[in-house]
This record gives structure tokens, sequence and C-alpha cells, in this order.
């Protein structure tokens, strides 16, 4: 069985691919890790030189080098100082094809496809021979990786860094576009609803009790406050479901505490079915929040 599936070379400015390996392998997880290649490669100027994103049985590892980056997919038997030694080799083949001017100057997807042949004929020696092709030694490569080990990184990590790279890190680059959330299902649909009345009613009775509290005592004022809370979590949580944000579950459970809270403290306020419809509703919408995942696009850079 081959042990490195795909390669893929890209330009670290802009993440342009400029030449990849031909491969006619329908493996889901090979299709799902070439679909992150494409989007690792728009954040390359923001990730570290070399690192590695693991997956459930193939491996993402690149190495960025003068202006370039060499990635490439492997199962996850194979060692990384192998993965490494094969885009080393693979970054000694290109630099010695291409200068750094001709990359420069690329200006449309996949320009060297020529190169192909040569990413074949290195992946079919790795696969093969288990040995490095070139001058480069495998202890040589053992030795730099004991020395500086790669980054381990994971998916959320590229998706941060594609957000800050576009200046807004609630955006992350897909082929040039944003990353959007799957669509709104009918139970979405449902809790938005009723997160909207939630919120109606909390501001209602903090606004009506608003009036008493200043026009008799200040005593009420915590159970206003908790009102007015509790109205603005509800509205947090209609947008959270809505759009993507960073830290999403850490966000959700926040809201998700703070109105349980502010219903304890109104307990003598409302009685046990209104507590527990509020509280029903903010864990629904809490647990649609954390299982509306990113939209797939379909973004495969093989050739």
């Amino acid at each position: 069985m081959s042990l490195i599936l795909f390669a893929f070379v890209v330009r670290v400015r802009d993440g342009l691919p400029l030449s990849a390996s031909t491969d006619f392998l329908h493996n889901k997880e090979l299709q799902e890790r070439k679909q992150q290649l494409k989007v690792i490669s728009k954040s390359l100027s923001l990730l570290p030189e070399r690192a590695i994103i693991k997956g459930h049985e193939l491996n993402i590892y690149f190495l960025s080098s003068e202006g370039v980056s060499y990635m490439t997919v492997c199962a996850c038997s194979l060692p990384a100082a192998m993965a490494f030694c094969f885009l080393e080799d693979l970054c000694w083949e290109f630099t010695a094809c291409f200068d750094s001017s001709t990359v420069a100057l690329a200006s449309r997807p996949y320009p060297f496809l020529e190169f192909d042949s040569t990413i074949q004929k290195l992946q079919h020696h790795y696969n093969q021979n288990q040995r490095p092709s070139l001058e480069i030694t495998l202890v040589e490569v053992q030795d730099e990786l004991s020395t500086s080990p790669p980054q381990v990184l994971t998916m959320e990590d590229v998706t941060l860094a594609n957000g800050v790279a576009n200046g807004h890190v609630e955006q992350t680059a897909t082929s040039g576009q944003n990353q959007r959330l799957e669509p709104v299902s009918p139970p979405g649909i449902l809790s938005l609803v009723l997160n909207i009345m939630c919120a109606a009613l909390n501001l209602i009775r903090g606004v009506h009790l608003i009036e008493y509290t200043f026009q008799d005592d200040y005593d009420s004022l915590w159970n206003v406050v908790a009102f007015l809370v509790a109205f603005v979590c509800c509205v947090c949580q209609c947008h959270l479901y809505l759009f993507y944000t960073c830290q999403k579950k850490l966000k959700a459970i926040t809201l998700l505490f703070l109105i349980i809270l502010c219903n304890a403290f109104l307990f003598d306020l409302r009685n046990v079915w209104q507590l527990l419809f509020h509280m029903s509703v903010a864990c629904i919408s809490t647990l649609l929040t954390l299982n509306r995942k990113l939209l797939d696009r379909n973004m495969d850079c093989g050739v």
C-alpha cells in the first residue's frame, strides 16, 4: 500500500497552486485532506514553516522554504521523519527546476504542471524503497526534527489564521470566498423564534419592572438587571446560531449559564413552567448552535 498519497506545491504569499501530483484514488479521507490542503494554503504566511496536521488515518505534512510550500498527505503509519525527507527532496527538485523569480511571476493556477512527472517519480521511489532519493539522509532529518520539532496544528488553528489573514477573525478563506455555516434547519428556525419570544418577554418584564422600581424603591433593581441580562443573552444566542465565530463552544456555554443563572434569580417572579420554558429554549438553542457545522465546499486540488 502506498504511504505517500498526494503532494501539492503552492506559493506561500497567496496560496497559488503551482503543481500537484495526479491521483486516482477515491478514498473519502484522502479527498477531505485534499480539500483541507486548499484551506491551509490560504494562510501559510501565518503558519509555521514546518508542521503536521493529524487525521484519523491520514496526516498532512508541510514544509515552507523561500516563498514556496511543499505539502503532502501521507498514511499515519509513515514516520514523520520520512515524510519530511520526502518534502525536502521535493523542495530540492523544485528549486532545481524553477527559480524564485519564475515562481513570483506566476499568475495562473498550476503553471508548472510538467513538474507533476517529477513528483510522481519521487512518490514512487519513496513508496517502493522507503528511503530518501537525494543527498539528504534520514538521520539528518531525524536530528533536525529532534532539535526543532514540527508544530502539530489542528484545522481550527488554520481557520483562525485564515480569519486573521483577512483582517477579520470570523472570516475564513476558501478559494477566496467566505466560509459559511450549514443552512438553517427547521429545528433551528423554531429555536430562533422561541429565543426571540423569550427575549421579548424578558425585555417587556424588565421595562415594566423599571417603572415600579423608580416609583417605589430600589429593592427590585437586581430583578431588572436579571431580566435585561437574560434579554441580551437570548439575542446573543440568536446571533451565535446564525453566524460563524471563533470559540463558539465557550460562548454558547457561557450564554446558557447566564440564562439559567438569571432565571434562577427570578424564581420568585416566575412560576415553574415559565422557568422550565426559558431554560429549555436556551438548552435547545445551545445544542443546535454547537451542532451547526461549517459548510463543506468542493475544493479538490487534484489535477
